[in-house]
């Protein structure tokens, strides 16, 4: 009969914490659904109570929470109502973390540290998550850590349909702030068929052991750069940069990062900055008093949403990237 779930029917529920709700709501307006009513609350003692409003039952549940400030509350959150979904006996449960929490603690730098990227992976696999999906991971031996399929996006697409959109790619250069972010920046340069350049930042032997100087190897004089990151948190790293290119004669400089983390001077560095805009998506929410002119925050809604309808009807979240992986 119309509108009865037959038994073996699939049967798609959003569920969202409380960290960016204004995320999830979009997420489900794209995908015609509504998100599941649910009861959270803090006890006084700072514990989190969860309890669903509707029968969860045999549903493919995805779990959608963005893991801003503070990241220990909304981890939590997350595992308490994957657990909940278990225990209602939802038949398959995706977490849903467009920023991964802890994800630039993915190897042991000194002896006696913790990985705690892949203690994150332990306790959702321990809480009931079937699978996982997030956004840009900063390490990509991350999607390692968890026991089961991680769906690794991409915002690349959208970030620079953006910048092609304002930007003449013939006179820009992508530059990536350092060694370690070389990789998304190739993955740049074929998108936008451009050239390459790396900053290395290097002690001067010749001058105190506290001065740090910025190396540009590439061509960026009297070109548009385009530093490229995963995230901007404090953003001395990426305002050094931008100050070092502009003393190598760029013509002008523009930033592109997924996650705004935004911690601490990060605001007041940008602004104060050499930077001609900062462009950003909305995998974490940024507070009316931390915006600014020169950022331009793109929706990486459509982008989730899509994935998720790739995984619930089996389809290929791969496609969505255009042969990237």
């Amino acid at each position: 009969m119309t509108g009865v779930k037959k038994p073996n029917e699939k049967h798609l529920m959003l569920f969202s914490g409380r960290a960016y709700p204004e995320l999830a709501d979009e997420i489900a307006q794209l995908m015609h659904v509504d998100i599941v009513p649910t009861r959270a609350l803090n006890y006084a003692n700072s514990e989190i109570y969860v309890r669903f409003e509707e029968s969860v039952r045999g549903c493919d549940a995805y779990v959608i929470q963005s893991h801003a400030a503070p990241v220990n509350e909304w981890v939590m959150e997350q595992l308490i109502m994957v657990d909940a979904l278990k225990r209602a006996s939802a038949k398959r449960i995706t977490v849903v973390a467009p920023f991964y929490p802890y994800a630039r603690q993915d190897k042991k730098h000194a002896g006696r540290e913790p990985i705690s990227a892949r203690l994150i992976a332990d306790l959702y696999k321990t809480a009931g998550a079937d699978r996982l999906m997030s956004v840009d991971l900063h390490a990509a031996q991350i999607q390692g850590f968890f026991d089961g399929p991680v769906d690794h996006l991409w915002a690349l697409p959208v970030l620079s349909d953006y910048v092609q959109s304002k930007y003449d790619t013939a006179e820009m250069t992508v530059v990536s702030p350092d060694a370690g972010r070389v990789r998304l920046a190739d993955m740049w340069t074929d998108k936008l068929n451009c050239a390459l350049a790396i900053i290395h930042k290097r002690r001067d032997p010749n001058l105190a052991n506290t001065v740090a100087v910025h190396e540009v190897v590439g061509e960026v004089e009297g070109r548009v750069c385009l530093l490229v990151d995963d995230m901007i948190d404090t953003a001395g790293t990426i305002c050094q940069a931008a100050e070092a290119l502009m003393e190598r004669g760029a013509k002008s400089v523009i930033a592109a990062a997924t996650h705004p983390v935004l911690s601490g001077p990060a605001v007041d560095r940008l602004i104060g900055s050499a930077f001609e805009e900062v462009i950003v998506t909305n995998t974490l929410p940024i507070p009316p008093e931390r915006h600014f002119d020169r950022l331009k925050v793109l929706s990486i809604a459509p982008l989730i949403s899509r994935a998720i309808t790739e995984v619930f009807e089996d389809g290929s979240v791969t496609s969505l990237f255009n042969g990237q992986s």
